[in-house]
């Protein structure tokens, strides 16, 4: 089988394993305690959030390690929009956000809050100044992704934080997709990440709120994590991430050019095999290793089964919103086809010989389901 998910969970990293072996072995005891196995604890908890930190390009004492990234997304968002409800209750986000985003900012809004969402265009990238005109004097947040988890695209984070930053408004940004494959831009008042995305153990988020960023707990305050995060911390699920991305970061390094071709060589191909066939997303402005399009008079879940019988583990559409039987919130924004969705994203690791047998079995997969509906050329 190939792998060409990683968009949703990248295999674990063979450093994370070893970390996390070593971390159950030493760190299994409550790093807040002030006896020995404790103390050991609480020194890979700080190395770990030290080597976060530093790869994410912020300071230990801003970094907390949550249960997920979806949790990281729902603290840092709940927790500005508390501490800065003296500022207005008006929140700015893309129109192609993460459903932990979208869904923040609809029980924000049911609760009384206004919302304001900003479109994008074909390839599903912001207007820097269509967002910074959605900035109001009671704007107590804005949230912007740092790539789309679907189609690929890099979002103007800087000109964006730029905005921000001249109308005193703190920008979030989820960096779920990017974290440990390409450089995050700065700027930000708040990050969010998630370590399975880049071959950690699932189980770990990352919140990062700058120093001099308002923001209050909207839960029952813990002692745990700078008060940020409650409950008790995974600590060898946290050193296993952070050894996982440290990992990671240096071999995307080296490893992102030739994902970036292999889907080079996806983008161009795709078309020129199959009939009515529509790749999705910025071609240059995107991340290395995820290529998505959409074929029209097949069904997605027909043509994802059809690829899995042939070798091929791959996804369509929202996967996190996949059983809602609904098309693609991104998709339906860039107004781009949402039938017959394939979302490529290769692993590290991918051979260029598992891409190679992808594109000699795709056409005759849509032929044939086709065929099945009745479709002919």
């Amino acid at each position: 089988m190939a792998y060409f998910d990683a968009a949703s969970t990248e295999p674990l990293h063979p450093a994370a394993r070893e970390a996390l072996l070593e971390a159950l072995e030493g760190g299994w005891a409550d790093p807040q305690r002030l006896y020995g196995p404790a103390r050991r604890a609480r020194m890979l908890l700080e190395r770990a959030r030290a080597q976060v930190a530093a790869s994410l390009g912020a300071r230990p004492d801003e970094t907390s390690f949550t249960s997920s990234g979806t949790q990281a997304v729902h603290l840092g968002m709940l927790g500005t929009l508390h501490a800065r409800r003296r500022a207005g209750r008006h929140l700015v986000v893309s129109a192609v956000e993460h459903s932990s985003v979208l869904h923040t900012a609809g029980q924000h809004e049911r609760d009384g809050g206004k919302v304001t969402t900003v479109g994008v265009d074909r390839s599903g990238r912001v207007d820097p100044e269509e967002f910074a005109a959605a900035l109001r004097p009671d704007t107590a947040l804005a949230c912007l992704q740092s790539a789309n988890h679907e189609v690929g695209t890099l979002q103007p984070v800087t000109e964006v934080a730029e905005a921000c930053r001249a109308a005193r408004v703190p920008l979030l940004v989820d960096a779920a997709q990017s974290a440990g494959r390409v450089p995050i831009p700065g700027g930000w008042s708040l990050l969010t990440a998630s370590a399975h995305k880049w071959g950690g153990p699932p189980g770990v988020g990352v919140l990062v709120v700058r120093k001099n960023t308002r923001w209050r707990s909207p839960l029952p305050e813990d002692d745990r994590e700078s008060r940020r995060v409650p409950g008790y911390e995974n600590v060898p699920g946290i050193a296993a991430a952070a050894a996982a991305l440290e990992a990671y970061r240096g071999e995307m390094e080296l490893d992102a050019p030739r994902l970036s071709a292999l889907v080079e060589l996806i983008r161009e191909r795709v078309p020129r095999l199959i009939d009515d066939v529509e790749v999705i997303g910025d071609p240059v402005e995107r991340l290395p290793h995820l290529v998505t399009f959409s074929c029209l008079y097949v069904e997605g879940e027909a043509l994802l089964t059809e690829l899995d019988r042939l070798g091929f583990e791959v996804s369509s559409g929202s996967s996190c919103t996949a059983d809602t039987l609904r098309p693609s919130h991104v998709l339906e924004a860039m107004g781009v086809i949402t039938h017959g969705n394939v979302r490529v994203s290769l692993s590290r690791g991918t051979r260029a010989a598992d891409v190679d047998r992808f594109l000699a079995v795709l056409p005759g997969a849509v032929d044939r389901l086709r065929q099945t509906s009745g479709v002919t050329g």
